[in-house]
């Protein structure tokens, strides 16, 4: 059986990752110049939002080909077979460096075999693949066949996001500032989802929390299609909003009768970009529009 790799971009649960035996690499979330969240470095997620506002200002730090190579050669005799699912290549260059780092290891353990797959996504929409990845390990399906089923469906996992705060986006760089105090003046909300390039667009502008909020299961009906189906699996995250977490969930089940939720926070290294008022809604559907 193949072990299943991810970093922290995914935003799942600690629970869940134990109880799958899925290993993680770390990005790291950064302070004045010290590692705040990252390899053994935890931070609740409330715990870090309460730093955001009160005027915190942290920034990230991908994983470099030493990371991962160091990575590997701690684990490398968990398994003969790794499946690693990272955090989009148009966020970030950590697939980039795993693949180098990855590259040197099966240099020296030419036996192994080592599977990257770039989500082309973000925080649960990333985890999401990971999660349909352990589904397909547990059913008994290989490496080889895991992998190739990602790759073939990577456009068809979806990720939208939207925020009540616009300054959260302007602190972390996703937004200009002008934009931020002219939208927060009007109620706009941003509908955003990660495109086929996997970067963050914003793909409508609504006036409004909660319908925003209502936005996103409209565009979830209008992609998901035939992909539905009793064992489907959503993805629901936020940063430090609970209820409006709970309203999406509501929202779904309502909507289409599917009970099978993985709900997390947003971490660290994710929230250092969005902000607190992240809800992020992830789901496989035909494609991404």
């Amino acid at each position: 059986m193949f072990k299943i790799i991810t970093d922290n971009g995914a935003d799942l649960p600690v629970s869940y990752m134990k109880e799958h035996d899925i290993g993680c690499m770390y990005l790291s979330t950064i302070l004045n110049g010290e590692i705040i969240a990252g390899k053994d470095k935890e931070l609740p997620a409330k715990d870090f939002y309460r730093m955001l506002s009160e005027g915190a200002k942290p920034s990230t730090s991908q994983i470099n080909p030493d990371d991962a190579k160091a990575w590997f050669n701690e684990h490398i005799n968990d398994s003969d077979e790794f499946l690693y699912i990272g955090l989009s290549s148009g966020l970030s260059g950590t697939v980039g460096s795993v693949t180098i780092g990855v590259n040197e290891v099966l240099e020296k353990n030419p036996s192994k075999k080592i599977e990257i797959v770039d989500s082309l996504a973000g925080s649960i929409g990333q985890g999401l693949m990971v999660c349909y990845a352990v589904r397909m390990r547990d059913e008994g399906k290989s490496l080889a066949e895991t992998a190739a089923w990602l790759r073939r469906n990577t456009l068809c996992f979806n990720t939208t996001f939207t925020v009540d705060n616009l300054f959260d986006l302007w602190r972390g760089g996703r937004l200009s500032k002008g934009s931020a105090v002219l939208g927060t003046l009007i109620a706009v909300k941003p509908f955003m989802k990660c495109d086929n390039e996997g970067k963050l667009i914003v793909d409508r502008k609504l006036r409004g929390r909660k319908k925003a909020l209502e936005y996103m299961i409209e565009s979830m009906d209008a992609r998901m299609g035939s992909r539905k189906d009793e064992n489907f699996i959503i993805g629901i995250c936020h940063g430090d909003c609970e209820e409006d977490a709970s309203y999406v969930e509501k929202l779904v089940t309502e909507r289409f009768g599917i009970t099978n939720f993985i709900v997390s926070n947003v971490g660290p290294m994710i929230g250092t970009h969005t902000g607190s008022s992240l809800v992020v809604l992830a789901f496989l559907g035909e494609g991404r529009l």
